[in-house]
């Protein structure tokens, strides 16, 4: 296991980390909690200690998942709990709420889902313009001076966003989506964490199953499944383009290393962030199978020009994962 480290936090940060928004259920088709349980025993026992997660994952449940868990194994004070908050809901639509009254009452249901009482990085989950910044940062601000979190963190936040929120707390983590088919993090993002050292955690490391070398044009998707009908990549004419692009980036992957696509794009994440942390999301033990092959090897540079070459032939127009973004409270409370 490869470990990096982040800024205020003694513990060591594992380079791959687990995701548990699938394991929530909502917006993933549902979820087996006995199955979700085992990855993450499986995960703490093969050395990953940083597990990532969100009140919104599931409503709770998610979070409620992974505090089990950890009771469970006895080894909280060796995990990194990356947690974030900024967001609510109405009936089973999410929308941004980055208030102070939210962020506190927020804090408080997290740690009695996850069964500790500090969090080690908490995030703010999505900027919300409605709200002032110095009001989002200010509640940030006084967790940490308060000891109920380690790190503060800002996810999908802009550079002005983060310049921003600096200007009232420190930012000792980012967590931008970052792939072998969504790379655009690298181009500001890398440079301001590197200038401001703060640890990068790269979620959607597969591309919701794109870059796993199992997903196939004949896949069914459940109902409530955000790649049923949500998600870009994984609507035609797109989904075409991007499983050729799998499959040419697989064949790459094997003549070149003699190893699955999956590994492929690992250790993509883990080589072009230097430091950052790779975030995987699973929700079986089987997922996490690609560990045992990401050390000992590492991409060039001329196997970057050849990932760029392959996607450049073969998508037309990339999509980005702007629908991940969700709504203002406005827009759900007043609809």
């Amino acid at each position: 296991m490869e470990y990096t480290s982040i800024p205020g936090i003694g513990k060591k940060a594992s380079r791959f980390g687990v995701g548990t928004w699938p394991i929530g259920g909502a917006m993933w088709g549902g979820n087996d909690d006995a199955e979700a349980l085992r990855m993450l025993h499986a995960a703490i026992d093969q050395g990953i200690t940083v597990i990532d997660t969100a009140i919104d994952y599931g409503y709770g449940h998610s979070e409620q998942l992974v505090g089990k868990a950890l009771k469970e194994s006895g080894q909280r004070e060796d995990i990194i709990l990356s947690a974030k908050c900024g967001l609510a809901w109405k009936g089973e639509e999410v929308y941004r709420d980055a208030t102070k009254k939210r962020i506190t009452s927020e804090i408080e249901e997290t740690l009695r889902n996850l069964q500790t009482d500090y969090i080690d990085v908490y995030f703010v989950h999505w900027p919300d313009p409605a709200v002032p910044v110095e009001e989002t940062a200010g509640a940030m601000k006084e967790l940490y001076d308060a000891g109920k979190i380690t790190a503060i963190g800002v996810s999908n936040f802009t550079i002005d966003d983060m310049e921003a929120f600096r200007k009232i707390a420190p930012i000792h983590a980012i967590q931008p989506p970052y792939n072998l088919f969504e790379q655009e993090a690298e181009k500001d993002i890398f440079p301001y964490s590197q200038k401001h050292n703060a640890t990068l955690f790269l979620y959607s490391s597969l591309c919701r199953g794109l870059l796993s070398g199992k997903m196939t044009r004949d896949r069914e998707f459940r109902e409530g499944d955000i790649r049923k009908d949500v998600d870009p990549k994984f609507q035609q004419p797109l989904f075409d383009q991007y499983l050729a692009a799998a499959d040419k980036l697989a064949q790459f992957a094997q003549n070149a290393y003699g190893r699955p696509l999956i590994d492929l794009a690992v250790r993509y994440v883990l080589d072009q962030s230097e430091t950052g942390i790779a975030l995987r999301g699973a929700r079986r033990p089987d997922q996490l199978e690609p560990l045992s092959r990401i050390e000992g090897w590492k991409l060039t540079d001329d196997d970057k020009k050849e990932i760029d070459r392959i996607l450049a032939e073969t998508i037309d127009e990339p999509a980005q994962p702007d629908f991940m973004a969700p709504p203002l409270k406005k827009e759900v409370l007043e609809s």
